[in-house]
C-alpha cells in the first residue's frame, strides 16, 4: 500500500462491488490496529461476532444495517457508527450495496 501514501485517492474508487460478495482491501496494518475498505453486495453481510477492538464504521457509500448487542441501526454514508470491544455485532446490506472503511483500534 506504499502507493496510496502522502496523495489524496477517492476512497470510493479503490475498491468495487462484486456480484453477491464481500470485498476487502487492507490499506493501513500496524501493531495497535487497521484500517480496512470494504464493499457488501445487496444482501451480503457478516454474521454475528466480537473483535477485541474497538472499532468504528464509516459509511462510505450505500446503507448498511449494523447490529450491536441485539440492537439494530441503520447507517448511510457520510455517517458513522463505533463497535465496542468484546460486543457482539454483525453487519448487513439489506436494501443496497455498501461500501464502508473500518478502522480497528485495540482496547486496554
Amino acid at each position: 500500500m506504499e502507493d496510496l501514501k502522502a496523495k489524496p485517492i477517492n476512497i470510493e474508487n479503490l475498491i468495487d462491488y462484486q456480484k453477491d460478495s464481500v470485498v476487502s482491501m487492507e490499506v493501513i496494518k500496524k501493531e495497535l490496529g487497521t484500517v480496512t475498505l470494504f464493499a457488501f453486495d445487496k444482501g451480503q453481510g457478516l454474521s454475528e461476532h466480537s473483535a477485541p477492538f474497538d472499532a468504528m464504521v464509516q459509511i462510505i457509500d450505500g446503507e448498511a444495517e449494523i447490529t450491536i448487542d441485539g440492537k439494530s441501526n441503520n447507517v448511510s454514508k457520510g455517517q458513522m457508527i463505533i463497535m465496542p470491544a468484546n460486543i457482539p455485532h454483525a453487519l448487513q446490506a439489506v436494501n443496497e450495496p455498501y461500501k464502508m472503511i473500518l478502522t480497528m483500534i485495540k482496547s486496554n
